[in-house]
């Protein structure tokens, strides 16, 4: 761990991790072209009718002092002009307003590219950032995996294959019947990774910019001061690591950049902003593209820890594929993909329905949960008249029988009792018959 000394006070005043990205001392260390960073402040002077370095470095996350450099230089080029201050303080900034000429730059710099925002990061410091802050290098144990998994009534057996393969932040297929909490447990990896990563707002490749926060998906911390790290780079912000889901939705042109033609900005794909975290492909095998389409696009990935895209220019690049990734699917593993597929999904879980005792658990839990009363007795009769060799439980019957019994004893005035015959009122007017 490294500290940064409080320069008034001359004690170590914070804890910095020493993964944190530190800010650019000079236009060089950002790893981008002088050009570039100049027509994106342009395009962020074109704004509004004023600006001032404050402004822009708040804008565009730069230090003040390389703000002080590009705003120097587009005066020099007669693109920027001063306007006086914007204080009545000697102290207080200088005002500045894009020229005629200053103007015509910045159209130009828009049709080039209309992003406009926070300086991105080039692809290699994004790639070296996600090496540091690898999943790999956290460490899962097993009271967090029981920490996280609270609430759900799991077998130890379960639980204890669950471990390793959370702590492999490589490839999981959960699979078994619908409805035991296959989806759950996937989600709950939110719970269990500690540390914070940092993200992009943007990344640049070969001048073109792509997008990469996403307020949905990218958790953002607060310090308890409210403000940014003392020398921190701006332009990434420290976050949860990420966690995202998609579904029957996914098609192989999700995992590829998305260009707006109208902005020639990209957009990172799901996979990419899932980096340092979990990506999870729910419903596996029910989306439009066949499942061992998808397997087959994962290859590389998989094997290798890292994925290409492609510009629309037909350029290639490579990028890191860091994260744990969580196949969730109720069809046979035969029947998504070949051999050669599934041995690229390195752990292969089964979750099975639940056992007679774990049925009543659940039921007891989630009867607390909704105030309703039961009667173990009443509940023992009824699992054992409707479950049989030709119906198996499954771990979302209790909470269906529950809100039955719930929602008809409110309308009918009655106490929330699961007895045997609200009991099997419940089971006609959730199940279908055969």
């Amino acid at each position: 761990m490294q500290y940064l000394m409080d320069q008034d006070r001359g004690d170590i005043a914070l804890a910095i991790d020493p993964r944190m990205p530190l800010a650019p001392a000079n236009p060089e260390e950002t790893g981008l072209e002088l050009s570039f960073m100049l027509r994106l402040a342009a395009k962020c002077a074109a704004e509004q009718d004023t600006v001032t370095p404050t402004h822009l470095a708040d804008r565009m996350k730069l230090p003040k002092v390389l703000i002080n450099l590009l705003i120097k230089e587009l005066v020099k080029l007669a693109f920027l002009e001063a306007r006086g201050l914007a204080g009545e303080d000697v102290k207080s900034d200088i005002r500045y307003a894009l020229s005629t000429k200053g103007m015509e730059y910045a159209r130009e710099a828009a049709r080039l590219s209309q992003y406009v925002g926070p300086a991105p990061v080039p692809l290699e410091a994004f790639s070296r950032q996600i090496g540091l802050q690898s999943i790999h290098n956290e460490r899962i144990t097993r009271a967090r995996l029981i920490e996280s998994l609270e609430g759900l009534v799991l077998s130890p057996s379960l639980v204890g294959k669950l471990g390793p393969a959370m702590n492999s932040g490589l490839s999981i297929l959960l699979y078994g019947p619908p409805g035991n909490g296959k989806t759950s447990i996937a989600e709950r990896t939110s719970r269990l990774f500690l540390q914070t990563i940092w993200v992009p707002y943007a990344i640049e490749v070969g001048g073109h910019v792509i997008t990469f926060y996403d307020e949905a998906v990218h958790q953002a911390t607060t310090r308890e001061t409210g403000k940014p790290y003392p020398k921190a780079d701006q332009r990434w912000i420290e976050c949860r690591r990420p966690v995202i889901k998609t579904g029957g939705e996914l098609t192989l042109d999700l995992l590829d950049l998305t260009f707006s033609e109208g902005s020639t900005v990209y957009e990172a794909p799901m996979h990419l902003k899932a980096s340092g975290g979990v990506f999870i492909i729910d419903d596996f095998g029910r989306q439009q593209v066949a499942p061992q389409a998808l397997i087959n696009r994962w290859i590389v990935p998989l094997e290798r820890g890292y994925d290409f895209l492609s510009l629309h220019t037909g350029r290639k690049f490579k990028v890191p594929f860091d994260e744990l990734v969580v196949f969730s699917t109720n069809i046979a593993p035969k029947d998504l993909s070949d051999e050669a597929g599934l041995r690229r999904l390195k752990y292969k879980i089964y979750v099975a329905n639940p056992s007679r005792d774990e049925y009543i658990r659940i039921f007891q839990s989630y009867a607390d949960n909704v105030s309703v009363e039961m009667d173990i007795h009443d509940l023992g009769l009824f699992y054992d008249r409707k479950y049989n060799c030709n119906l198996l439980a499954s771990c979302y019957h209790p909470k269906y029988l529950l809100d039955f019994i719930g929602s008809y004893c409110e309308f009918n005035a009655l106490p929330k009792v699961a007895s045997l015959e609200m009991l099997e009122r419940a089971w006609d007017g959730v199940f279908t018959l055969d």
